[in-house]
Formats: C-alpha cells, structure tokens, sequence
C-alpha cells in the first residue's frame, strides 16, 4: 500500500509558493532540503496508517518523449532563461538530496533514465490498479491533472498537497480524451489542429472549441492530419502507451527493497542541521 510522491513536482510546487513572484531570491539547499523532508514526515503522519510506505519517484535525464517528439518541453528552456532563477543550481541540488534520500532514509527511490516520475507512478498505479476499490491502496501525493487518467483504477487515490485537498473525477476516461485533443501547453504539446511546433516558436494555436471537441471524441470524424496528431498526443500523454520496456524497468525498481543505513540518520540531521527536525526524527 504505497504512497507515491512526485519529487520534482513537490519540491517546484512548495518553492514557488515559498518564494511566490521573488524568482531572484537565491535558492538555499538547506531550505529545499528542509522543505522536502517536512513534507515526507507530514505525509507519513497523514497517510501512513491507511496507505502504507512512501515511493519516491523523481525525473531522470533524456525522457524518452523528447526523443519521439522533439519539441516535448521545448518551451520551457526558453521560460527558464528568461527566469531570474538558476535552474542549474536548483536542479543540482534536488539532485545532491535524491541521493541523500536513497542513501540515509527506508524508502523506495525510482530514478531512471529516459524517465519520469509520471512513467512510474503510472506504471505502477496502472499494474496494481484495479476497477473497484479493492485490493492494496496507493495515493498519488502531487497536484499534477496528469494522473486524473489513473482515477480509472478504484484503489488509486490522489491529494493535492498545494490547495491541502482531495483531486477527484467522475469520467477519467472522458478527461483522458480531452487531454488528448486538447494537448498539453505546459509540457509544449499541441492541440490535434495545430502542428508539432506551434508551442515552440511561439504559434497561436488553431481554436478548439467544446462543439469541435465532442465531435473529435469520435474519431471517424477526424480527417488524416488530426488522426496523426491525435495519435501522437496520445502517445506523449496516455500513461498505457510508455514503451513496455520502460515499464519492466519501472516495476523492477519498484520490487528492489531499500537498502539504507539508519544508523547514520541522526548524525545526518545533526550534520545538516535540521534542528526542527530532529525530535521527530522517528517519524521518519
């Protein structure tokens, strides 16, 4: 019965409420850190009794998407070098306590490469997912609307840790096929009318009505080229469609058992000093 966390999703979402618009605020490793390890002990606290132990699953590097689809996440290299935040130096430091995390606490880590945290909770929820809320739990800890897709499964749960509420949907399925008509802007994937580089250079998108999208729901009524693009939003979006070697991957990791040294736990917080921390150090 795991709790599934997204990592990346986690640390950016509690940083930009955090520092809010002050993107010019340097980014201290000590704070992210702290901020991190407080969120794992207020989610044990909450969740632990009826989901069980904590899965962290964090992006690795060259997702596989970015090689099916060029353009996949184009955009935001252009939003982040118009940041006044060193993305280099926060993408560091996530990096520097993944490792601490896996070396020092009892917790599942999946980080691979060509992956993200998407790919493994939705292979797992999608392996482990059944049609009734039977069988073990799982809760995605994160905010991200990408995994409505997985409230098709009755035992998949989902907590929006930045609003503090429960992320329900009545038609995921319906949900799921608007996402694909629509595309995803944030992740630089256009709509099914407009093509594969309309979000990288900037190209306003081909409107997509709501009476245009109930009649693209049935796909006879999709010419050549909005089949093509339907197809390839669907395979960038639809968590069935990652490659089935990717997904082995995934449940391999998620079988290995945690090898930590508990032992070096306290001298870690004392070491790091996380003072606050330290009386709950059992919680952990």
């Amino acid at each position: 019965m795991p709790m599934l966390l997204d990592y990346n999703q986690i640390i950016l979402a509690s940083l930009f409420v955090s520092i809010g618009k002050h993107t010019n605020i340097p980014v201290e490793e000590s704070m992210i850190r702290h901020m991190f390890l407080n969120t794992i002990r207020s989610v044990r606290k909450k969740f632990y009794a009826e989901y069980g132990e904590i899965v962290i699953c964090a992006d690795g590097k060259n997702s596989w998407r970015k090689a099916a689809f060029p353009y996949y996440k184009a955009n935001r290299k252009k939003d982040r070098d118009a940041s006044e935040l060193d993305w280099n130096h926060l993408f560091n430091i996530m990096t520097t306590i993944r490792t601490e995390l896996k070396e020092i606490f009892p917790y599942k880590i999946i980080h691979l490469d060509h992956l993200e945290a998407d790919d493994s909770i939705g292979t797992i929820c999608n392996e482990f997912g059944t049609p009734l809320n039977s069988g073990e739990r799982f809760i995605i800890y994160s905010s991200d609307k990408d995994y409505i897709q997985l409230h098709t499964h009755g035992n998949v749960d989902q907590y929006d840790p930045v609003r503090k509420k429960w992320i329900r949907n009545n038609d995921p399925d319906k949900y799921l096929a608007e996402h694909i008509l629509r595309g995803d802007v944030g992740d630089g994937i256009p709509n099914v009318l407009s093509p594969d580089n309309a979000l990288a250079i900037g190209e306003r998108q081909k409107p997509l009505t709501a009476k245009r999208i109930e009649a693209l729901m049935d796909e006879a009524n999709m010419d050549e080229t909005t089949r093509s693009r339907f197809y390839r939003n669907k395979m960038l979006i639809d968590l069935t469609q990652i490659p089935a070697e990717y997904q082995a991957q995934i449940l391999d990791e998620y079988a290995r058992e945690p090898k930590p040294d508990r032992n070096k736990m306290f001298n870690y917080f004392l070491e790091k000093r996380l003072q606050h921390l330290l009386p709950h150090i059992g919680e952990f």
